[in-house]
């Protein structure tokens, strides 16, 4: 399995009893320890009103990251364009890449509540057959988790409400993407023919992705627009084989990209052993839970903590996609369960989020991992 890379998606968590300023030294110190254990690229998410998570401003934690750090690839997973406009994207990665060229992914991602293009159906390669909520080689897919109610909730509106102006409306995401992608190659011009060209940003040596959870708009823009794309099995595990399968049916090839790529990620915690990575992982469902009522995500417990935490049937439902498929375990437990993630979706690489309570035990399950899967 070497020769499938492995990366990084951190959302630089905060652990109960820390706070920010430690939870960012800690993620830097990731970055470092993963470059040196030969993972292929560190992206930061971004998340708003989140009291357990830090990553609110991808661009902000790259540029650290990348003085500290020499030969990883570094970048967003993903900037939430929602709020956003295309050319403040493309100024902020310009600017990054100035001083550390050839590094950078732009990975990007739509927002909540903003007006979209209608996407066609994916006409599918070749239909996912799963069974008994199975892929055929035998990798879990649960039902698809509905995010209607959380999109609904009043935190999401407050939150939209705050990162734009008043009475702004988000442009159409497949339009603000084509504009992106315009800025950077130099060809950018207005309804009226006016060009404009960013300084820095136009030219930067920047690989722009799309995340991705279903095989719609995201997966359409993608493959239409000859970009990689990444599917989200650890946040909708139920729709990766649709999203994966509905970018492979849109792909256009280009000259810079003949064939589709796809990166799939993954939640993960290796130990020595089983039961240890279990133990350490204890504190994941109440952290899923606390997002998915719109709560925020939560500090991220101890396993002592975890244990303490009274859970309803409700709540058990509630998380049972995210708990089931994420792989925990030793490092072969996970590597053998990462090689079914693999080759059910044919991804190109696999992008790994990782959160223990302990920073020492979050560095120890990459190391652990990054062992067993060169060794494969």
């Amino acid at each position: 399995m070497s020769t499938i890379p492995l990366a990084v998606l951190d959302l630089v968590p905060i652990s109960t009893g820390s706070n920010a300023a430690e939870a960012l030294r800690n993620s830097i110190d990731l970055a470092q320890q993963t470059e040196r254990l030969g993972y292929s690229r560190y992206w930061f998410a971004e998340h708003h009103l989140n009291p357990g998570v830090v990553s609110t401003s991808p661009a902000v934690v790259l540029a650290l990251t990348a003085a500290a750090t020499s030969r990883i690839r570094i970048g967003s997973g993903a900037v939430q364009l929602g709020h956003r406009t295309a050319l403040s994207t493309v100024e902020e990665f310009g600017l990054i890449d100035a001083l550390h060229p050839g590094r950078l992914d732009l990975g990007l991602g739509r927002s909540p509540g903003r007006p979209t293009r209608p996407a066609p159906e994916p006409a599918l390669v070749g239909p996912p057959a799963v069974v008994d909520g199975r892929a055929p080689n035998g990798l879990k897919i649960p039902p698809k988790f509905s995010f209607e109610k959380l999109l609904g909730s009043p935190r999401i509106a407050l939150q939209k409400g705050l990162l734009q102006q008043r009475n702004a409306e988000s442009q159409n995401y497949t339009e603000q993407v084509d504009d992106i992608l315009a800025l950077l190659r130099g060809t950018y011009r207005n309804a009226d023919g006016v060009e404009a060209h960013p300084v820095p940003g136009e030219g930067a040596d920047v690989q722009v992705w799309i995340l991705g959870s279903s095989g719609g708009e995201s997966a359409q823009v993608a493959g239409s627009n000859a970009l990689r794309f990444a599917g989200n099995y650890h946040v909708s595990p139920g729709s990766v084989l649709e999203a994966v399968d509905g970018y492979r049916a849109a792909f256009e090839p280009s000259a810079e990209l003949p064939e589709p790529y796809v990166s799939v990620s993954a939640d993960v915690v290796v130990a020595d052993d089983d039961a240890t990575a279990r133990r350490l992982a204890a504190g994941y469902g109440a952290w899923v839970r606390s997002i998915r009522t719109a709560e925020g995500a939560i500090e991220f417990p101890t396993p002592d903590e975890a244990a303490a935490y009274v859970w309803t049937d409700d709540d058990r439902d509630l998380v049972k996609d995210r708990v089931d498929t994420q792989f925990v375990g030793s490092p072969k437990t996970v590597v053998d369960g990462l090689q079914q993630l693999q080759e059910a979706t044919g991804a190109d690489e696999l992008i790994i989020t990782t959160i223990t309570h302990d920073h020492a035990d979050r560095v120890r399950s990459y190391e652990l991992l990054a062992q067993e899967w060169q060794a494969r």
